[in-house]
């Protein structure tokens, strides 16, 4: 995970690099996640539209998906989050409306409250149906030796199960774990658009107030080297409690500072301070909205130029008609 960003063309890497400083990755995810990483995205897109004029730019500002989950939608911290981008947005706007631009402004999902985390993957191993491996004392899903195992994202969790034999057996463990709403099998998987064949035998749809943990090891002495780093890539699924830092260990901040500084001197680091504990997680998604009000947004500056609500399939198209591309 080194700071940087990719372009094409490649010369405008140094540009950028040049002018913004290097990319701030430690605030773009992490404990560390703030606005500074979505203000340079904004001066990056600023600089795009001045010196390349693009006939479609897209910008992608995470600000808003870091408060909302840490403390929920309605805290006062989120309130300022919003009214923090709100601001930060205000010169790109600017630019936009000079050059005559059309600007939507697009959420993919709206965060609602929970309260209740759920270890989908802890249940289906005290089963028997999930299978680990050990080294050096920690414990690693072995996802080949298993009978079933989830990936947890928010509040889905997609659930394979190696034989059809075992379907009965993980849904009836499935149906009786608290927070867990609803099974999709076939039918419910194409009647929600899921039906994708690597989206799992059966997709798991959590309570309102709930979301699913990739958690399945059952003693945190055993976690595996990842469990307490921010590493997106090896987790079975998505881990909101990487936007905290550990607040049962006294030492986290002098830790996280004794890894950026060799990190800064070239050294081998670890920056082991995420926590075991997801119960501080107050905001998700992923469920269908059970009002508008708690789902996604779309805003055009060009008036009259939506009607009826747009299905997410209908963006891309939306957004075309607007540039002028088709």
């Amino acid at each position: 995970k080194e700071p940087d960003c990719y372009t094409r063309p490649a010369a405008l890497h140094d540009e950028l690099t040049e002018k913004l400083g290097t990319f701030p990755l430690f605030h773009f995810w992490g404990p560390g996640a703030d606005l500074v990483s979505s203000r340079w995205i904004i001066d990056a897109t600023r600089h795009i539209l001045r010196t390349r004029t693009p006939d479609l730019a897209l910008c992608y500002l995470p600000h808003l998906d870091y408060d909302l989950q840490r403390f929920g939608p309605d805290d006062p911290r989120s309130l300022r989050a919003a009214a923090a981008l709100d601001a930060a947005l205000v010169p790109l706007l600017a630019d936009a409306r000079a050059q005559g631009r059309t600007v939507v402004a697009l959420s993919e999902y709206g965060i609602t409250k929970v309260s209740r985390p759920v270890d989908i993957n802890r249940a289906l191993r005290r089963a028997g149906l999930l299978e680990v491996h050990t080294q050096d004392g920690m414990e690693y899903l072995d996802p080949m030796a298993s009978r079933a195992f989830a990936v947890a994202d928010h509040q889905l969790a997609h659930v394979y199960v190696r034989r059809p034999e075992d379907l009965p057996g993980v849904r009836e463990v499935l149906e009786d774990l608290p927070g867990v709403a609803e099974l999709l099998g076939d039918e419910g998987k194409k009647t929600h658009g899921l039906d994708h064949p690597r989206s799992g035998e059966l997709v798991a749809l959590a309570e309102p107030d709930a979301w699913f943990t990739y958690y399945y090891w059952l003693d945190d002495a055993r976690a595996p080297d990842f469990a307490q780093l921010v590493e997106i890539h090896r987790k079975p699924g998505y881990d909101p409690a990487e936007l905290f830092m550990d607040p049962l260990d006294p030492y986290v901040k002098v830790k996280a500072a004794g890894a950026l500084a060799r990190k800064k001197l070239g050294l081998r680091y670890r920056m082991a301070v995420v926590p075991l504990d997801p119960s501080p997680i107050r905001g998700s998604h992923g469920r269908l909205p059970a009002s508008d009000d708690d789902g996604p947004l779309l805003i055009c500056s060009t008036p009259r130029s939506l009607g009826d609500p747009v299905a997410a399939t209908d963006v891309k198209a939306l957004l075309l008609q607007l540039a002028g591309l088709c």
